[in-house]
């Protein structure tokens, strides 16, 4: 039996049995991440579809940026629960750019400018199609101006540019 491996595009494919809210334990990987964010053990937390991530970045138009703190608040609002997990949320973001740039290859765009979405604290992603290295070309592009603190990259004045909550909704 031949295993064919899937797409970035197959991989952003929501997945069966989620959103899914869950009481946040302390043994959860996202724990600490989301109790930074001010959810406690116990409190209400959601596990999101890819496609509820993808649309919260299709939003961000060209001169502002968000990051993923901001993303989860604004899902977490929209389930009316205290937060969502960060890491399955990073790794959509992560999917979703790659399945751009795949998207980019064969010839078709799927409209989302990953590149405006930050880690935490406005750090740009590594995990990002080429690296940080492209990712600091593509927003520098767009104009903002980045800053290096030690082997990371940032975005200056990054809280300048973030889209407001309620505009992503």
């Amino acid at each position: 039996m031949t295993y064919k491996e899937r797409t970035w595009q197959e991989k952003l494919g929501d997945k069966k049995g989620l959103p899914k809210v869950m009481e946040l334990e302390e043994r959860f990987p996202c724990y600490n991440a989301v109790h930074k964010m001010g959810a406690e053990a116990g409190d209400p937390v959601v596990l999101v579809n890819p496609s509820e991530v993808v649309e919260v970045m299709k939003d961000v138009p060209e001169g502002k940026l968000i990051t993923i703190v901001e993303i989860c608040k604004i899902i977490a609002k929209k389930h009316g629960v205290k937060a969502c997990c960060s890491l399955t949320t990073g790794i959509f973001i992560m999917t979703a750019a790659n399945a751009v740039e795949e998207a980019v290859r064969e010839g078709t765009n799927m409209n989302v400018p990953y590149w405006r979405t930050l880690k935490a604290d406005g750090f740009l992603n590594e995990k990002y199609p080429g690296g940080v290295e492209a990712h600091k070309k593509l927003l520098e592009k767009e104009g903002f101006v980045i800053r290096q603190k030690g082997k990371r990259y940032f975005v200056s004045n990054y809280r300048d540019y973030l889209v407001n909550s309620r505009e992503g909704e």
